[in-house]
């Protein structure tokens, strides 16, 4: 199909609609919820944990988005690919299923009715509701993204310009009417003293991180059909405006956690941001605003969707033929369906475990594939940073699994070993570990092409 597709330069509107499919495939459920929890437990501290959340939340997806671009992959298997074909499987497996069927997909259907349409049935009725929502949900999102060439415009001229209208239209109530200072609430314990820290590990829960390296082939699919066939066009083109989508996203994220430190002012610290959300917008909007958020969560939820199921189909097909794009989607929305309706509480618990585990790994590959032509995408600079990665973010894993794995006798004896390693009290304790990697794989590299240089040996590497 894409060699039918006409070249041409793009015009300032085609980059405003790729950008804004950009940022509706990153920003869905946890971009809304995640950050207005975070400025309710930073508080008066909000400042310095945006500081962090944007670091994973915004620069690392970014990041993503230019390793996709300067390592001129399509998707998460060509990042994984200079470790090997079956570590780039796996990772792209792994990678996919989280964001994917087992806890990202279902994670924005869930989110969409607990926050959206919930309040407005009985508890006894909700299971229910869920049931039939998350049906109808998942069959929209099948039958948006069924003709991939179809889906820049239904996200990006459709949709997304929708729900920036309406979370404007909060935004602009909120903040003419601040329900407090937000400098002069309280945070909680663990935001007076580390507000850096925990504000850049809530920003795990985006999974945008990962999104990015997955999304990789929906996006530069979109940018192909527009006409840019070329590689490195098309990387420049993809690069420009994920920049521009990040850059707004983040100023979005500023905003959310200031108005959940400004929400103290009248309510207590919920469980979770869609409380908060819901009691923000009931607060000021009542009926009228709890209808506007459930269009508005519904919305942005459903364009993240889009891209999830969407890009799962893509790499799925490309790399395990046997079934068709259209068969690989509806197993990914049947699957992300029957998982939604576990609970959102439920999912956000066994989630935050394996993202421990993969943004690690996932960060260090994002660098190493932006800093890969400094190396030639030598295997061994690869194999050395992964495995000493590897190993902490099996222990960070392990001590965020619920209380029936983290205190049990190997969870315990796991914690002890683990508290030997720098920055282990931060959940940072995979950084050092990596640093040193990058330096042995870097010497090496070095070595190798030393011994090239005198025997015309070829250095291991993969392209």
């Amino acid at each position: 199909m894409l060699n039918r597709v006409q070249k041409r330069n793009l015009t300032k509107r085609d980059y405003v609609t790729l950008s804004s499919m950009i940022f509706a495939l990153f920003f869905g459920a946890g971009n809304l919820i995640f950050p207005l929890h975070l400025g309710q437990l930073a508080g008066g501290h909000w400042g310095i944990a945006a500081a962090g959340f944007l670091i994973t939340a915004v620069l690392l997806p970014l990041l993503s988005v230019l390793a996709v671009c300067v390592t001129k992959s399509k998707g998460v298997y060509d990042i994984g690919k200079p470790l090997g074909a079956t570590f780039a499987v796996v990772f792209m497996v792994l990678i996919h299923f989280t964001i994917g069927p087992f806890f990202g997909t279902p994670r924005t259907a869930t989110v969409s009715f607990t926050v959206g349409l919930a309040p407005f049935f009985p508890a006894k009725y909700q299971s229910l509701a869920l049931l039939l929502f998350s049906a109808a949900f998942f069959g929209l999102a099948y039958y948006l993204s069924v003709e991939q060439s179809k889906i820049m415009a239904r996200v990006g001229k459709l949709l997304n310009p929708l729900f920036l209208l309406l979370l404007v239209a909060i935004f602009a109530v909120a903040f003419s009417s601040p329900l407090a200072h937000a400098g002069s609430t309280s945070a909680t314990a663990a935001y007076q003293t580390a507000g850096f820290t925990n504000g850049f590990l809530q920003g795990y829960n985006t999974m945008d991180a990962l999104a990015g390296l997955a999304l990789g082939v929906t996006i530069v699919t979109a940018v192909n059909f527009m006409g840019q066939t070329d590689p490195n066009k098309a990387a420049w083109v993809t690069a420009r405006a994920g920049f521009f989508s990040m850059a707004f996203e983040g100023l979005i994220y500023v905003l959310l956690i200031l108005l959940g430190a400004q929400s103290l002012g009248q309510f207590k610290l919920s469980d979770n941001g869609g409380v908060a959300f819901d009691q923000i917008v009931n607060h000021y909007m009542g009926n009228v605003g709890q209808a506007i958020l459930a269009v508005l969560i519904i919305t942005t939820c459903l364009t993240t969707a889009i891209g999830l199921v969407a890009a799962f189909a893509q790499d799925f097909h490309k790399h395990f033929g046997f079934l068709s794009y259209k068969a690989w989607l509806r197993i990914t929305c049947l699957a992300s369906f029957l998982t939604a309706n576990v609970g959102l509480n439920q999912i956000i618990a066994w989630s935050t475990p394996v993202l421990m585990f993969l943004y690690p790994l996932a960060m260090a590959l994002i660098f190493l594939s932006i800093l890969s032509p400094l190396f030639h995408k030598s295997s061994v600079v690869y194999v050395w940073v992964v495995v000493f990665t590897v190993v902490p973010a099996v222990f960070d894993m392990v001590a965020a699994f619920p209380a029936v794995v983290s205190q049990s006798t190997f969870g315990q004896a796991m914690a002890h070993v683990q508290s030997f390693l720098p920055l282990a009290s931060s959940g940072m304790d995979w950084l050092v570990p990596a640093l040193v990697g990058a330096v042995f794989g870097t010497a090496h590299y070095l070595l190798l092409q030393r011994a090239k240089a005198s025997t015309g040996m070829e250095v291991p590497m993969k392209r």
